[in-house]
């Protein structure tokens, strides 16, 4: 398993922490989707209270009270999901639906134009059993003629 390590920042109210084997986790256990890493705003820590915090629930951010809740140190509750994640959501079942009632449609009228093909090939060999018999029939005729010659 990897190692944990833990992972801080700050929006000036409340420090939050958590305990993960990367900072892509940290960021999604935090619901933060740009890498804070990059600014500055976050960084790895090695000790201190939030330190021991974290490492004692491993994956569950631990939020302290920096100017609000001075010291009161707490899991802080997960991130919602956004509105957008839940209309995405929903676009894409109705695009998931759209495509059943395709996929149904298109085989429908595939077993339509087999049924049909089925029709016509049943056809044609009736007619070239017919064309065949004819032709039989007038080839005998022609032979019963040059015999007569």
């Amino acid at each position: 398993m990897a190692r944990l390590k833990v992972f801080t920042w700050s929006d000036g109210f409340h420090a939050f922490s958590v305990a993960t084997s990367s900072r892509p986790k940290a960021l999604q256990a935090w619901g933060i989707g740009s890498d804070i890493f990059q600014t500055g705003l976050a960084s790895e820590i090695t000790a201190g209270p939030d330190y021991d915090a974290a490492l004692a629930s491993p994956g569950e951010v631990i939020e302290r009270g920096l100017a609000i809740d001075v010291g009161k140190v707490a899991k802080a509750p997960r991130p919602k999901a956004k509105a957008a994640d839940d209309r995405a959501r929903k676009a894409l079942k109705a695009l998931e639906a759209e495509l059943e009632t395709l996929d149904s449609e298109q085989a429908e009228q595939t077993t339509e134009i087999d049924d049909r093909r089925a029709a016509l090939e049943a056809e044609a060999r009736a007619l070239a059993a017919r064309q065949a018999q004819a032709r039989q029939a007038l080839m005998a005729r022609i032979k019963s003629a040059r015999a007569k010659l």
